[in-house]
């Protein structure tokens, strides 16, 4: 039996990907919910409480933290999250993959690869980078999966400019326009965490999920409009100072401002060591775009 923590896109494509296989997998999210399966089984929990983690999580070969928490509340949030984790994980000998991101690298100058310092300099950043720090320090067999931002159903670039797109009007977006950006399909995240929880080799390691050459957000939306079969898009990015005033009172805007150093400069993934390692390679970037069109 396999868990999985968190339902988002990530986590519900694990779920379905293990049971494919025929191997049952118990879900874990707070509202009780997650994909429909036969195999799957939905439990509703606080992932952050140890002790009613320990329960649910019995007999577990391997935990997929695929948790998600508010993005203003990561401070709090994580901390417990993720020791629940490490000790359900250490009491089950299970594996423990963890869905990561680029975020404890901090600002940089050059593509990102594994072997780079956590050098955060942000709140989440350290939060983010204490996470994997303390699942190294622990005696779990534990590995990370780090992304970066995505192509896929919900909380992504694509689905924050698409209703705008459809609608012929300008989609206004929070970072400048043109400068290169990794992104990082949804799927390919699910299934480097599926394969690496297979092979020792990848524990107590991090690695980069297989992601297509970097590309700006003009060029990936106007793609996407040409693949959707839509106008071209008219885009605009939010003046910075427009986007602090909003931070005075939104809760995401003010979070946005944190991490902007991501979109102001190019923010390039590394990802050639896992495909050399495990010949994992990216979907192709059409293919994609075409999967999230058709959940959006």
């Amino acid at each position: 039996m396999q868990v999985v923590v968190g339902a988002g896109s990530v986590g519900t494509a694990i779920a379905l990907r293990v049971a494919e296989t025929g191997e049952e997998v118990r879900v874990v999210t707070r509202s009780g919910g997650g994909p429909e399966h036969p195999l799957v089984s939905r439990v509703a929990a606080d992932a952050g409480d140890a002790a009613a983690l320990l329960g649910i999580v019995k007999g577990a070969s391997v935990i997929y933290n695929c948790a998600n928490p508010l993005y203003h509340a990561w401070p709090t949030a994580w901390p417990p999250i993720a020791d629940a984790l490490l000790r359900a994980a250490e009491a089950n000998d299970a594996v423990l993959a963890i869905t990561g991101n680029l975020y404890g690298y901090g600002p940089v100058a050059r593509p990102m690869t594994e072997d780079m310092p956590l050098a955060a300099t942000t709140v989440k950043g350290l939060v983010r980078a204490k996470m994997w720090q303390d699942a190294l320090a622990s005696r779990v067999r534990a590995f990370e999966v780090r992304s970066s931002d995505w192509i896929g159903p919900r909380y992504s670039l694509i689905w924050q400019a698409l209703p705008a797109m459809r609608q012929g009007r300008t989609a206004w977006l929070p970072a400048p326009l043109d400068v290169p950006h990794t992104y990082t399909y949804t799927a390919d995240a699910a299934r480097t965490l599926v394969e690496l929880a297979k092979d020792e080799r990848a524990w107590g390691r991090a690695w980069h999920t297989p992601s297509p050459a970097p590309t700006t957000a003009r060029r990936l939306l106007t793609r996407v409009a040409e693949l959707a079969g839509l106008p071209a898009p008219r885009l605009r990015a939010y003046p910075q100072l427009a986007v602090r005033g909003a931070a005075l009172f939104d809760k995401m805007a003010k979070e946005f401002l944190e991490i902007r150093y991501q979109h102001a400069r190019p923010f390039v993934m590394d990802s050639s060591r896992v495909t050399t390692e495990f010949g994992l390679s990216a979907t192709p970037l059409d293919e994609a775009i075409r999967e999230t069109l058709r959940s959006a």
